[in-house]
């Protein structure tokens, strides 16, 4: 089963998505996609670290997120990826620049994986095309990159869920998908 959690900053997504987690019977691989590039950034890294059980395995992904998935899914583990938006990152450069070829081969091998991959996979990520429209063209490109991951992501998992207060609202769940199939290819 494939679930997507989505959510703003702050808003209990990751909580959420542990807590599913936490109900695994099997083993749990938690996937961090972030490159820590200061100080605070850490910060945030070390609270997400404290809140995670010591025996679940932590995996660092970089770019090649699909690649790793594909490593450590087994039939009976949950892996958990947080998050899409930080694995996204990883393809912006430090001078305005986005290598969206480098993304969008990246995106594809990672929608096919997750077609194919054994055990449960629960995705993280954020929900930020709400406000106004950012002013820097990077910023512009990752809003509108993440939007499409976002949709791209859920349509292909059986489930889901917006977090917001920490409440989640369930978008999607199976019994939906089979009395909404979507459109006909």
């Amino acid at each position: 089963m494939t679930h997507l959690i989505s959510g703003g900053a702050r808003s209990g997504k990751s909580r959420f998505a542990e807590q599913l987690a936490l109900a695994h019977p099997g083993p749990v691989v938690y996937i961090a996609t972030a490159a820590v590039a200061d100080a605070e950034f850490a910060e945030r890294v070390a609270l997400h670290r404290a809140r995670r059980p010591a025996h679940w395995t932590l995996c660092e992904a970089d770019r090649h997120l699909a690649a790793t998935l594909s490593r450590v899914a087994a039939a009976d583990t949950l892996l958990l990826v947080d998050c899409l938006g930080m694995w996204l990152m990883r393809f912006c450069g430090d001078d305005d620049g986005f290598d969206g070829a480098a993304f969008a081969q990246e995106k594809h091998a990672l929608l096919n994986a997750l077609a194919a991959l054994p055990g449960e996979i629960v995705l993280v990520s954020n929900e930020i095309g709400w406000g106004v429209v950012p002013l820097g063209k990077l910023s512009r490109r990752f809003v509108d990159e993440l939007g499409r991951l976002n949709q791209d992501i859920a349509a292909c998992c059986e489930r889901a869920t917006l977090v917001a207060c920490g409440l989640p609202l369930v978008l999607k769940a199976p019994a939906e998908a089979e009395r909404h199939p979507g459109p006909a290819a």
